[in-house]
């Protein structure tokens, strides 16, 4: 009867949850590495049914809710790093666009970062793209989206970080490994007639939570956003944001400070655009630069995958040569004196590496972990700690740059060479010139 069916259903549900809560409590019965192995082999098959949007829209509300374990072993020396006058566990770090919101990042830090950044946000809410909007080449362990900025808004951002400050504070104990530190990406409103006020709103509402602020200048999924890398443009909108933020008196930043302020940047290029971001970054006095955004090109075989005729922009494995190129590039550049962040196609210790010789003092990850799980985090730093080991790093910090330096006096001389462009550069604006005659490609 359909009694007899219902009851028959009810008693399964109860079993099923019941095997499910066993199942979940047996696990974390479990070491940390079992843990997070079990938990990155299923997402296989949550791959297999579910589209990559709504996958990770499963992935941030199950961290959210706590069902992900929390990793409290301490870092390794030879990994804790310090950029910007602030203290890093590891230089791995978590990118924009996994937690638009804010929503999980209690359980994202726990996973092991050594930072972990939010965003992009608006002042305004607004729902991106339309759908489907988020399409996986697996087989490169690529993706290419086209989200759109879509997110909750400035003032939601700010009570979800509100709380999730309030809860580590009461949280923190004597003894307990160092917390992952914490920066907010900023974008602009798809319809905004004023970008740069966009970005002051932000920062005006957001920067007093984080450790780090960036302006994000590079998504290719904004009409216009990227023009923004302009020589004039992007100089005008950072000393615009730059001095939103220096006109706070320093006591109201607390106990973390002046925020520092880094601009994201797209690995779609020319050689006068390096240079020009390069200029301006070292005469407005960025404090750092991350290295690099998706891309509009479809590099190697990427080219030849039906996904790559979706519009958006790539991530993942085919990204990581021109992300690093660049990155490369605009060391050089700035001689050095720009820390740099390096994401795009980072899939274990040794691409970590790879960046960091070429110039990066951070990392960042997203589309390896949405397709390898949790279970590459304490890998990659394990990888990224032996490379140090085998090259005999002691520290990260002894690492950043190591591919320039294989020259010291080439080096030196380059590095001097910058200091006086800049010194001129600086001058030259400061006489109202436009200081391009004084900047050369080197």
């Amino acid at each position: 009867s359909a009694y007899k069916m219902l009851k028959g259903l009810k008693t399964g549900a109860y079993l099923g949850a019941g095997a499910g809560l066993a199942g979940y409590v047996a696990l974390k019965c479990c070491d940390i590495d079992t843990q997070f192995n079990v938990l990155s082999e299923l997402g296989s098959p949550f791959r297999t049914i579910f589209d990559a949007e709504t996958s990770h829209a499963v992935g941030i509300k199950a961290i959210q809710l706590g069902l992900f374990p929390k990793d409290t072993r301490h870092d390794l020396p030879s990994l804790k790093t310090s950029v910007w006058n602030k203290n890093f566990s590891n230089p791995i770090g978590l990118a924009a666009g996994f937690d638009k919101n804010a929503e999980a990042v209690e359980g994202l830090m726990g996973l092991g970062f050594g930072f972990v950044e939010v965003g992009s946000v608006t002042p305004k809410p607004q729902p991106g793209n339309p759908q489907p909007r988020v399409f996986r080449i697996p087989e490169l362990g690529a993706v290419i989206n086209r989200y759109g900025f879509n997110n909750l808004g400035a003032s939601a951002v700010e009570d979800n970080l509100k709380l999730f400050r309030l809860k580590t504070k009461k949280a923190e104990t004597p003894g307990d490994k160092p917390p992952a530190l914490l920066g907010i990406n900023l974008g602009k409103n798809k319809n905004s007639k004023d970008a740069t006020l966009d970005y002051c709103i932000g920062l005006t509402k957001l920067a007093y939570l984080a450790d780090y602020v960036v302006i994000n200048v590079s998504s290719p999924n904004t009409p216009g956003l990227r023009a923004l890398q302009g020589r004039e443009q992007l100089q005008s909108l950072i000393s615009q944001v730059k001095g939103t933020r220096d006109r706070v008196p320093e006591k109201d930043w607390g106990s973390r400070g002046i925020p520092p302020l880094l601009i994201k940047i797209a690995p779609d290029l020319t050689e006068e655009d390096k240079a020009d971001i390069a200029a301006v970054a070292l005469q407005e006095g960025v404090d750092g630069l991350i290295i690099s955004n998706t891309t509009i090109q479809r590099p190697g075989a990427a080219a030849d995958s039906d996904i790559s005729k979706e519009a958006g922009g790539l991530s993942g494995v085919p990204l990581f040569q021109l992300s690093t190129q660049v990155l490369k590039d605009m060391y050089r550049l700035t001689g050095g004196r720009v820390p740099i962040v390096g994401v795009g196609g980072i899939t274990n210790g040794e691409d970590a590496y790879k960046k960091i010789r070429a110039g990066a003092s951070l990392v960042q990850i997203y589309t390896a972990l949405a397709y390898e799980g949790p279970a590459m985090i304490p890998r990659m730093k394990k990888e990224l700690a032996d490379c140090l080991k085998r090259d005999g790093f002691a520290t990260v910090a002894e690492a950043v740059g190591a591919d320039h330096k294989l020259n010291p006096a080439d080096w030196a001389a380059q590095q001097m060479r910058v200091d006086n462009q800049t010194r001129r550069l600086r001058k030259a604006m400061a006489n109202g010139e436009s200081g391009r005659s004084w900047w050369r490609f080197w």
